[in-house]
């Protein structure tokens, strides 16, 4: 097999692009860069990969500015939670509509009941009372007041409401008991919003208390960004499905039903294209049928330092290879790049690094495509439970558990499971930094 593989593009400031070398050619002079057909800036199946880190922030900058935003659609609003908007709402009237009451009680002018005290009450005559839904406003003058439930219309004259348990009723009077001033207990017409008011602005992502609001300014239907279609494809020669019992040497596939499940978390909708097993040729053909199928793609495993990460090699055959490599422990075998402008991400094959990417970068990639900032971050400041050493040279996110609001690392190798299921988060150690003491002050992203 001889395939040749597509241009490989770096976005680092101030270097070259990067090229693969094929060391037999290199030795004849035929594609050092800068010579004879620079045939240097293909990658050949016989070139062996290599990393060329970035910062996460660079991969996160990276992913964003690949991502294609998807089409849009009319829901109706009881469909809408989580989904990103693709209009701006504006209300086309006040909310509430007229001024009423805030409490149960007796609608009154206010100068009325300054003098009141509990032992020197002031008596009003009683004139009748708010009847709720109903366009009849009633009126009142000095020295009387109406009876008057929550969310009641304020009847004219009146500008107070005396909260019911102030106020005592005997016949046609009531006896007021405490004063109250101008607008106490009312909500006042367009209070909540003004007619014009840009209550959510494009890009908004909607909460279930979104969806009341909006029932609330009569707006039931939306245009909405489509989830984004993601491909998930599978890598590893070992690998089996999860209903399967491994042989020696086998394992399960895990990846792609927690890549799934996060991806519905995150608002996209996940199509599986199974398990690949090391096949350069059909993982190529199998991103290349998914990037024609999906909005973008994610292949798990595959991307390790050696002769084979066919990810790599599948992604710049169909592409380009943006990023080959995070600064970032664990994660780093990451892989970031465009087939047919659909954006591909190869992830580490041991399910906490692939998690961890996930979290930190291809979240940014859904949100893009979505319209929306990065919706996730749950986060809690807390102080460290112990000592924490660092390794120096590169960023680190460490896995921890809360206990009594403090954070204890959760350690272990990155393809160890027992570290998702007995951590409640991450805390970031930059790249600069030696450790952690124990009583240090960390924040702490929450699963």
């Amino acid at each position: 097999m001889n395939i040749t593989l597509g241009k490989i593009t770096s976005n680092q400031r101030h270097q070259p692009d990067p090229v693969l070398l094929d060391p037999e050619l290199t030795s004849k002079g035929g594609n050092e860069p800068g010579k004879g057909n620079n045939s240097g800036t293909f990658l050949s199946d016989k070139a062996e990969p290599f990393f060329d880190v970035v910062t996460i922030d660079e991969a996160v900058k990276t992913v964003r500015s690949i991502a294609k935003q998807t089409g849009t659609e009319t829901i109706i609003i009881d469909e809408a939670d989580g989904r990103v908007l693709a209009e701006s709402i504006i209300t086309q009237e006040d909310i509430p509509g007229f001024d009423r009451s805030w409490k149960d009680g007796y609608a009154v002018i206010a100068e009325d009941t300054y003098a009141a005290t509990e032992n020197s009450p002031i008596i009003l005559s009683l004139c009748g009372s708010i009847a709720m839904g109903k366009t009849e406003r009633g009126h009142i003058q000095s020295g009387e007041c109406m009876y008057i439930p929550t969310g009641g219309q304020m009847p004219d004259g009146a500008d107070a409401v005396v909260m019911i348990e102030y106020a005592e009723h005997i016949g046609d009077k009531v006896l007021i008991r405490q004063p109250v001033v101008v607008r106490e207990n009312v909500i006042a017409k367009d209070e909540d919003f003004s007619a014009g008011t840009i209550i959510y602005p494009v890009g908004s992502t909607l909460r279930p208390q979104d969806i009341g609001v909006l029932a609330a300014i009569g707006k039931t239907r939306i245009s909405v960004r489509k989830n984004p279609r993601i491909a998930i494809i599978s890598t590893g020669v070992e690998l089996v499905p999860a209903e399967a019992i491994p042989r020696i040497g086998e394992v399960r596939e895990v990846n792609s039903h927690l890549i799934s499940v996060f991806l519905r978390r995150q608002g996209a909708t996940p199509v599986r294209y199974g398990i690949i097993r090391d096949n350069l040729e059909e993982l190529i053909r199998t991103i290349e049928t998914a990037s024609h199928e999906c909005d973008a793609v994610i292949v798990s495993g595959g991307s390790s330092k050696d002769r084979n990460d066919i990810t790599f090699r599948a992604i710049a055959s169909l592409g380009k290879v943006f990023v080959h490599g995070i600064s970032i422990a664990p994660g780093k075998p990451t892989i970031i790049g465009q087939c047919e402008d659909v954006p591909v991400i190869g992830l580490p094959g041991h399910p906490v690094s692939t998690f961890m990417v996930m979290t930190l970068v291809a979240v940014h990639l859904i949100q893009a495509m979505k319209g929306a900032p990065c919706q996730h971050i749950y986060k809690k400041t807390i102080k460290m439970a112990t000592d924490l050493k660092s390794e120096g040279g590169r960023e680190q996110y460490i896995r921890v558990r809360i206990d009594n609001d403090q954070a204890t690392p959760v350690l272990g190798k990155s393809g160890l499971l027992n570290t998702l299921l007995y951590s409640d988060g991450i805390i970031h150690i930059p790249s600069g930094k030696e450790g952690l003491v124990k009583g240090e002050e960390v924040e702490v992203r929450l699963w």
